[in-house]
């Protein structure tokens, strides 16, 4: 996944509750705490993130980027309506997850590309 306002990629920590893919655990939309299930996407570039604001400030405007730390306290949005994790949506690409810094976060590569439901 990545950060539209990251400088690196980075990769959803899934804690196991009841639904596997492929030997996998599956996410659910609440798989969004910070540094739990979302790590850092190496540094930040927002400035709304007030340390962003201000190392760009003391560098007299010069963007300067700081390290990251996610603050996600939403849900991924939409949510797969089709398959349920424990009562919550699952995950699919398609799904995206909002930091209070302003960036989006994307899926770039899923962990599960298909999937057999019987």
């Amino acid at each position: 996944m990545m950060c539209s306002f990251g400088v690196a990629p980075s990769s959803l920590i899934v804690i196991p509750k009841t639904l596997y893919a492929s030997s996998l655990p599956a996410a659910d939309i609440t798989t969004n705490q910070p540094m739990v299930n979302v790590p850092s996407f190496g540094a930040c570039t927002s400035l709304a993130n007030p340390t962003v604001a201000a190392a760009t400030s003391a560098a007299l405007g010069v963007l300067t980027p700081q390290p990251c730390i996610p603050a996600t306290t939403a849900p991924w949005i939409p949510g797969n309506s089709t398959l349920l994790n424990s009562n919550m949506l699952t995950l699919d690409n398609s799904c995206t997850l909002m930091c209070s810094y302003g960036g989006v976060i994307q899926v770039l590569t899923p962990g599960q590309f298909t999937l057999l439901i019987s």
